[in-house]
């Protein structure tokens, strides 16, 4: 495998571990607390916010090897994985709408990658 490749997948793996924070964040926001400090320091927003910043060294570590022009394009994969992530975990229905929208967001990454 070459460094770009590995690189590339550690990106993608940042972006991956950041829309789990994501779908926990949504989690959180789900719940109700009994006091505004227990709303903010719970162990899902704590846990995510931990998790975002580890995603955030993953990226710059990435971009040793990763083309600066790339990173906005393997970036844009997060939303797909929020999506899948929202519909397994939470249950989230894709309507046509966030359909269509993550299909260009393929079609662009595939576009691209040509």
């Amino acid at each position: 495998m070459n460094s770009k490749l590995i690189f590339a997948l550690i990106y993608i793996g940042g972006v991956f571990v950041s829309a789990i924070a994501q779908i926990l964040l949504k989690k959180s926001a789900g719940k109700t607390y009994e006091n505004k400090i227990r709303e903010y320091l719970n162990p899902y927003v704590i846990i995510s916010y931990a998790i975002f910043f580890g995603a955030t060294f993953c990226t710059i570590y990435a971009y040793k090897e990763v083309p600066l022009s790339l990173g906005p394009i393997l970036a844009a994969s997060e939303y797909i994985f929020v999506a899948v992530l929202s519909r397994l975990i939470l249950k989230e229905h894709i309507n046509l709408k966030k359909f269509i929208g993550l299909s260009v967001i393929i079609a662009g990454i595939i576009i691209y990658s040509l």
